[in-house]
């Protein structure tokens, strides 16, 4: 395992592998020391969970929160949930991805920029809402949309 410690992550198996329903909580303490869930730590947890990796694989892609990819230096979202579609999202959503040339869930080229697909951000009053890292933007509008693209450059 060239990017993941085999000891840390064994310290996160025996942390977690005695709990019921180990694999979610398992999986988040990897993503969140690794910033996603490298594909090299599935052999090693469908040994110590005693579960298939068709299995692990199915709760990874279901869960939108989980990256099987390192994230890139910058992460963009923009809301899909019904308040921010109302009055804007789809355009942004399009918007951002002509420009940078990726859907939602792709890292462009350069791996700068992750666009992820996020369903709510709890901001419905200031929709359309974007995120840019950790940073929620509100009422977004395309013009701003374009400011806030040109100062991750």
């Amino acid at each position: 395992m060239a990017s993941v410690s085999v000891e840390r992550l064994q310290e996160l198996i025996e942390e977690h592998a005695h709990r019921e329903g180990a694999l979610l909580p398992l999986l988040h303490a990897i993503q969140s020391e690794w910033s996603y869930i490298p594909a090299e730590v599935v052999p090693p947890i469908t040994r110590a969970l005693k579960i298939s990796r068709a299995e692990i694989q199915g709760v990874i892609s279901f869960y939108h929160d989980f990256r099987e990819q390192a994230p890139a230096g910058h992460r963009i979202a923009i809301c899909r949930a019904e308040s921010c579609q109302a009055v804007g999202a789809r355009e942004l959503e399009q918007q951002l991805t002509s420009r940078l040339g990726v859907g939602p869930g792709a890292t462009t080229s350069d791996g700068r920029i992750t666009v992820d697909p996020i369903y709510c951000f709890g901001n419905c009053a200031c929709s359309p809402a974007v995120r840019i890292n950790d940073q929620l933007h509100g009422r977004v509008t395309s013009e701003r949309l374009d400011e806030l693209l040109d100062s991750l450059v």
